[in-house]
């Protein structure tokens, strides 16, 4: 059975979908069968492995909706061990039309319930809110990774996090827990960098990931041509930090489990 870690943080620019693509690349690259799911409405996840989401005939729209099963959903990528849930231009007005629906929390969850059998890992990149697709994707959940800039005011808003991680623990997934704090564009050379780790693992002590992503040109690249980091440029720092993230995942599944 699949474990679904979801990659959230309602502050924009974080690295959040940078992140979910290169976790779900790199643990395919890992020999693990990953499906990554993408219920951001800007749909930077589907293009990011090379999707065309103007051109997806199911999404995760029609998905959480209730009008396509999950393997109606489901596409194939060019990467190794890699599929995915796109996301459609329909998705933004997935949370007014899920409003009326009954056990609204949970519809991530049912649709997905089935397939994630067929799957070692399912990453679900969140929108930057905390609105009702995230609370979908936290309920679908079993833990999450929150992607966590190094400059100025990187803990800014982070308690909302948590208090929807609590909420959501709480009323609908008892099981949710914090699989990691990602450190994302780091710089060792500045001294506000070291200030802010030290800031974020008094936050979240023993939470933090020993693997941080760096800052880099290669990294914000890659989206731009539809492929992920160790895709674009496998000898760059940033394709060494995901891949490193990948395996410190697995190492930690395999502690754990």
């Amino acid at each position: 059975m699949g474990k679904v870690i979801a990659v959230a943080n309602q502050k924009g620019g974080v690295g959040k979908t940078t992140s979910a693509v290169n976790i779900a690349a790199g643990l395919g690259l890992n020999q693990r069968k990953t499906l990554l799911i993408d219920v951001d409405p800007q749909g930077n996840a589907t293009s990011g492995v090379g999707i065309d989401k103007r051109k997806v005939e199911k999404s995760t729209y029609e998905l959480l909706i209730g009008e396509a099963t999950a393997e109606q959903v489901v596409v194939s990528t060019r990467y190794t061990g890699l599929d995915i849930m796109p996301s459609g231009i329909d998705l933004a007005a997935a949370e007014f039309e899920m409003m009326d629906l009954p056990d609204r929390s949970n519809k991530l969850r049912e649709a997905i319930v089935r397939i994630k059998q067929n799957y070692d890992y399912v990453i679900i990149d969140c929108p930057p809110s905390l609105g009702l697709i995230t609370t979908n994707a936290l309920t679908a959940a079993d833990t999450v990774i929150v992607p966590i800039q190094c400059e100025y005011y990187a803990l800014e808003g982070l308690s909302q996090l948590m208090n929807s991680v609590r909420y959501v623990k709480r009323k609908t997934n008892e099981r949710l827990e914090i699989e990691g704090v990602l450190l994302t564009m780091y710089d060792g050379r500045l001294n506000l960098t070291q200030q802010v780790v030290n800031e974020v693992k008094s936050f979240f002590p023993k939470k933090v990931f020993a693997t941080v992503i760096p800052r880099g040109v290669r990294l914000s690249e890659a989206p731009s041509y539809g492929m992920p980091i160790m895709y674009y440029d496998k000898n760059c720092k940033g394709a060494a930090a995901y891949l490193a993230l990948t395996e410190e995942i697995i190492r930690k599944e395999r502690r754990d489990g």
